[in-house]
């Protein structure tokens, strides 16, 4: 076998057998345990039973053989010829199908594992694509990576491939991802990716809305008081802002960005990307609002707002001059100060300074 990292951290001085793939210095025998009953809806993941070198292990109810055979310890395959393990990420398609890089076709047939958010769309995906999944498929989402996420690294700290993929688009991007990458940088363990189609990226191309600077909000809050106030807090953000919403969320959000942002303020509602139905709609805030109110919107939704437009900048006299004539209406000083500064969008310290300076000439 291959020799492994080193791994730190939390890894560090452990030398088990996990999901079949042999560690250094642990016995290998045989395999236990009987395939358990399919669980209801998502995939059941993690099984329970299997026992590689007297060490209890965990393995994908999957990937077991069909009648609850024996399965046999594989060994991690490196047909790159890198000896150490490594992660990686990896992005599907968004939509269509014929999105799907050759590397991505290349990495689901060599990966000792493949952790999916959802493993029927995985196997979906692979029959539509034509292509093979040479590894054990886990199921890994947010209700359980804390617990998957150890054995995924101990299977890289072995030397072996672990490939990550979300139902659509790239892991780790309002999607799970980020722990297990947080956790193997900590355990020293190597950590790629193997870039590919993007909702954000495609809906902030899409939009028509400047593309040199902006940021992405995710969700907003399901909560209408939640949701305006962290709209709200976005008000004078300079950037582009994409954000994903469920379709009978929609209207509400758009009239709630609307009283955040302003009516007029530009923005793009991307619907089905990629897809069929692919449909872009741009507008001001407050007309969005009205079309989602008129109709039922469908499908997997990103809406792209324009950043705040960049204020004028009002010269220290002028506002030096505000903050002086608040104060002779009878408000104190560093009131007058405090709400000056934060229109404004300067130091306090600085104005309350020039205010000073001013009051005593």
């Amino acid at each position: 076998m291959a020799p492994v990292c080193a791994p730190r951290g939390p890894l560090a001085g452990r030398s088990t057998a996990v999901l079949g793939v042999p560690v250094p210095g642990a016995r290998t025998g045989g395999n236990t345990g009987r395939r358990s009953s399919p669980s209801s809806g998502r995939s059941s993941g993690w099984g329970t039973g299997l026992i590689v070198g007297g060490t209890a292990g965990t393995c994908c109810d999957a990937a077991r053989p069909r009648g609850g055979g024996r399965l046999g310890a594989v060994t991690p395959t490196h047909p790159t010829g890198d000896p150490a393990g490594r992660l990686v990420l990896a992005a599907t398609p968004i939509g269509d199908v014929e999105d799907a890089s050759p590397r991505l076709r290349r990495l689901l047939a060599e990966a000792d594992v493949v952790a999916a958010e959802d493993t029927r769309r995985l196997r979906a995906l692979a029959a539509r694509m034509g292509a093979t999944v040479g590894g054990r498929v886990v199921s890994h989402h947010e209700h359980n990576e804390s617990a998957t996420t150890p054995e995924l690294l101990e299977v890289v700290a072995a030397g072996g491939t672990v490939l990550v993929v979300t139902d659509a688009g790239m892991p780790a991007v309002s999607d799970p991802g980020f722990r297990v990458v947080a956790a193997a940088v900590e355990a020293g363990l190597r950590v790629t990716a193997a870039p590919g189609p993007s909702a954000v990226l495609t809906a902030l191309a899409l939009s028509g809305l400047p593309t040199d600077r902006f940021c992405f909000e995710g969700f907003p809050p399901r909560k209408p008081g939640e949701r305006l106030r962290s709209l709200t807090a976005l008000e004078r953000e300079p950037r582009t802002m994409v954000f994903f919403e469920a379709p009978h969320r929609l209207a509400a959000t758009l009239a709630d960005m609307a009283t955040a942002f302003g009516a007029d303020r530009p923005a793009a509602v991307c619907r089905e990307l990629t897809k069929t139905y692919e449909e872009v709609v741009r507008d001001g805030l407050g007309a969005l609002a009205t079309w989602a109110g008129e109709r039922e919107v469908r499908g997997e939704i990103a809406v792209v707002v324009a950043g705040a437009p960049a204020r004028e900048v009002a010269s220290t006299a002028d506002l030096v001059a505000e903050v002086l004539a608040r104060a002779d209406a009878g408000e104190r000083l560093k009131d007058a100060v405090a709400e000056v500064a934060q229109v404004a969008g300067i130091p306090k310290r600085d104005l309350y300074a020039a205010a000073l300076a001013a009051r005593s000439r």
